[in-house]
């Protein structure tokens, strides 16, 4: 039996002229040229240096050559390691110390800086890749034969590795085999009954786990066809609806389409499926898409250590509000945070996980790796949730402050530490509150030094030049103490109540 994912996934290609995607402006790329695109990728990397178990940095915009990039990583038995294109120069180069990559590849306009980066002295390669697929790597990849013998590597063996937040420190890289990704895309095949005859709205970013392994491989799995857009745009998308059969999003895709004329029962009547995940999604959201649509939203559970592990039923009731059952062959259990004994149904715990869809462990943090683990192998996600007594899972929340903005983890001490390092300020919190369009919304409240002015807008300028924008706050509040419990913690939930209607309306 074949181990390594890339192989699992082309035991079920389709006929090689069969579209695997088509691009925004018209462009196509069949099964057969994904197989050999994808082996000039593999070898070009191999041209590079980079080895089995290497590491390959990817912070490039979306593009059907990056798709194959990540292809032609698993060909050669590299650790892909997608990187978000919001990400500034200086976490950039946190990621390449701690990755330690052979090779990265980036956007050409900032090749020079990324190279010139402390963390990249020990780099054997920067390339480029622009979002027409154009740079560097696309040309030392047309230079190479468009056949590959690839790699062999075990189950066990890294895929991926995908940097994700906690509340505290810096982020933890999420090691991800073979088996990891291959087995939960088998299993959502199954489970969202994809087949060849789908055809896939893709919209979603690819350096996230939703849109490159979720979207991505169950799509290769089946053996459908993506349509594949280079972000979320509602008109582009409505436009394509009548000819294809399913789309994955996040909350803010059907909020925006919700708001758009030109949803209706008619545009959607071809679509089979929608499904919604990275974070919290309204009921009301739930409601108003099937009154527009007729279609109800699946809603599903994952994270980036775990991939899939719960899916409303494709068959049966999509109950708003919940992320339904535990997929085939996941084990989950809600525990009490401090004993870690397991919870009787209907009472709210921990949520604990075990399955071929668990990571391998946080790289080159064993120590932490431990500490996340059960002796019996299940994994302590930090979520907050209760089953009901159908065996429903509801999300209460988390059990450690971190935040979900439009699907992507944002750790509020990197944040705080960012707002307390400018002048005039003593102190801040970062919190996250209830957004429609994002899920939540990151917020700061501050307090300042006696006399000082520090207009909002102000922090948000300075922020703009050391994070991601998608950690940025979108507002920022001024109070003369932060409460605290007796024990001088900030009571985040005290802030999170007195600010918690900020995004309404």
């Amino acid at each position: 039996m074949t181990t390594s994912l890339y192989a699992r996934l082309a035991a079920r290609f389709p006929d090689p002229s069969k579209v695997f995607l088509e691009t925004h402006d018209g462009r196509t790329i069949t099964y057969g040229d994904l197989d050999a695109e994808s082996a000039r990728m593999a070898g070009a990397l191999m041209k590079l240096g980079v080895k089995p178990g290497d590491r390959v940095a990817v912070q490039v915009q979306k593009s059907a050559e990056a798709l194959l990039l990540y292809l032609g990583c698993l060909r050669a038995g590299a650790v892909y390691l997608p990187l978000n294109t919001a990400y500034t120069l200086a976490e950039l180069g946190y990621f390449i110390g701690d990755a330690e990559p052979t090779v990265v590849v980036c956007d050409p306009a900032v090749r020079e800086a990324v190279a010139a980066l402390p963390e990249a002295k020990g780099v054997a390669a920067v390339e480029t890749l622009d979002s027409a697929g154009r740079g560097t790597m696309a040309d030392k990849a047309a230079g190479q034969f468009d056949t590959f013998a690839d790699v062999d590597r075990a189950g066990d063996d890294l895929a991926a590795i995908l940097y994700t937040s906690g509340t505290t420190g810096r982020s933890k890289g999420a090691m991800l085999t073979q088996d990891n990704l291959a087995s939960n895309a088998e299993v959502l095949v199954d489970a969202w009954r994809f087949t060849a005859a789908d055809v896939l709205i893709h919209a979603l970013p690819i350096y996230h786990t939703h849109g490159l392994f979720v979207a991505t491989n169950t799509l290769l799995m089946a053996g459908g066809t993506m349509l594949f857009l280079p972000k979320f745009d509602a008109d582009a998308v409505l436009a394509l609806m009548p000819r294809a059969t399913t789309m994955m999003g996040v909350p803010t895709f059907y909020t925006r389409l919700i708001d758009h004329p030109g949803l209706t029962r008619e545009v959607t009547k071809t679509m089979r499926l929608f499904t919604s995940g990275s974070a919290p999604l309204l009921a009301e959201t739930h409601r108003a898409f099937e009154e527009r649509t007729g279609h109800r939203i699946l809603e599903r559970y994952g994270m980036t250590e775990t991939n899939m592990s719960t899916s409303n039923p494709y068959e049966g009731e999509r109950r708003a509000g919940t992320v339904g059952f535990p997929l085939p062959g996941v084990d989950l259990r809600i525990v009490d945070p401090d004993s870690g004994s397991e919870l009787p149904q209907g009472e709210i715990g921990i949520i604990e996980v075990k399955g071929p869809n668990v990571f391998k462990g946080y790289w080159r943090m064993p120590e932490k790796t431990q500490a996340e683990f059960r002796p019996d192998g299940f994994f302590i996600t930090g979520d907050v949730a209760m089953v009901d007594a159908d065996g429903y899972v509801h999300i209460v929340g988390r059990a450690k402050d971190l935040i979900i903005s439009g699907g992507f983890n944002v750790y509020p001490k990197e944040v705080e530490s960012e707002i307390d390092a400018m002048e005039g300020v003593v102190e801040s919190a970062v919190i996250g509150l209830p957004h429609r369009d994002f899920g939540e919304g990151v917020t700061a409240v501050v307090v300042l030094e006696t006399g000082a002015a520090l207009p909002e807008e102000h922090v948000q300028a300075q922020l703009k030049q050391r994070l991601a924008a998608y950690k940025l706050p979108k507002r920022v509040f001024f109070v003369d103490a932060l409460p605290r419990n007796t024990m001088g913690k900030v009571q985040k939930n005290v802030l999170r109540d007195t600010y918690a209607k900020t995004y309404e309306g």
